[in-house]
């Protein structure tokens, strides 16, 4: 359908809207997608097939393949990234923890920001319907922010933009407008597999395609057996909460990346300075009061002493 000039006015402005909540990269994907958010829906059903996804059974919800079944209607939905890289560094004589815990909880900063501009939406267009998506919700989001033109999926799976990088967070805002979309992003990884050559486990076990039963991210947060694997514990470096690894060592998250000075995404500075012994001498509630707020809290305290017990200090590319 013809898109009219009050349509691209009003895709502009929802951009500008999103920009002005801090988002960076944004673009607007219509439904339902291009021939490559198929193969992106295909590639999903073979990763699942395989195993890949380890006890995470929410990956298979039938909803995330089609976006129109979170929000009857949809039509457009306009992706935003935020950028989670900020002006600290980890300590080689401390534990690791992944970038994206350091701030406030994600899903609430991007959640909430969402929900300004659906308001802001209908205020413009007081029939119009839309639903905020993070990534806890049954969505292809990283195949819709490819097909919105924030990045292209890299070979670690993770959505590269050329010029910020991997260290961004995604959401999604979906709504009934007929929205004028963007061009799709195009893949910049070429030959490069700094990823696959850098992953201690070989969870990369091909470009694009990650392993969650072999992945120190999946382990750490989302594995609730008493003790890690071995080729895990092994593997485990100081990584007690996610890692980073693989975007450590990306070409695009190199020195010009910028840094956000956003006050929800500034790290808690304990997160920076975790040892083995005050991970072992908190107690439950020490845990509960240190991790409000926080997307860290899915490590459970017990968790955090398993990994702490598992990870080695003098081991792994953990950077100063």
């Amino acid at each position: 359908m013809e898109k009219s000039a009050d349509d691209a006015q009003l895709s502009l402005a929802l951009k500008q809207r999103a920009e002005a909540e801090g988002f960076d990269p944004v673009g607007i994907a219509t439904l339902p997608g291009s021939p490559r958010l198929r193969l992106r829906t295909e590639a999903l059903q073979r990763w699942l097939n395989a195993g890949h996804q380890a006890d995470m059974g929410w990956m298979a919800a039938p909803r995330r393949r089609s976006a129109d079944t979170l929000l009857e209607g949809a039509r457009s939905l306009l992706a935003v990234g935020l950028n989670y890289h900020v002006a600290h560094e980890r300590r080689r004589d401390r534990l690791a923890v992944a970038r994206y815990g350091w701030g406030r909880d994600y899903h609430r900063v991007v959640n909430q920001r969402l929900r300004r501009l659906g308001r802001w939406l209908q205020d413009q267009r007081p029939n119009c319907r839309w639903r905020a998506c993070v990534d806890a919700d049954p969505l292809l989001d990283k195949a819709w922010a490819e097909e919105a033109g924030l990045g292209w999926i890299g070979k670690h799976s993770n959505v590269i933009h050329p010029t910020r990088g991997s260290w961004m967070v995604i959401g999604h805002l979906i709504t009934s407008e007929p929205l004028v979309a963007d061009q799709p992003a195009a893949s910049r990884c070429g030959r490069c597999r700094a990823c696959l050559d850098a992953c201690p486990t070989q969870a990369i076990t091909e470009p694009f395609v990650v392993d969650s039963r072999r992945c120190i991210a999946y382990h750490t947060i989302e594995n609730r057996n008493p003790a890690l694997p071995t080729p895990i514990a092994d593997s485990l470096g100081p990584w007690v909460a996610g890692c980073d690894i693989c975007q450590d060592v990306c070409p695009f998250n190199q020195a010009d990346v910028p840094s956000s000075d956003d006050p929800d995404l500034q790290p808690r500075s304990w997160l920076l300075d975790l040892t083995p012994e005050i991970i072992e001498t908190w107690t439950d509630e020490d845990w509960a009061e240190r991790l409000k707020g926080s997307a860290l809290r899915r490590i459970k305290p017990w968790m955090w002493r398993r990994n702490a017990e598992a990870a080695h200090l003098n081991g792994g590319p953990n950077v100063d």
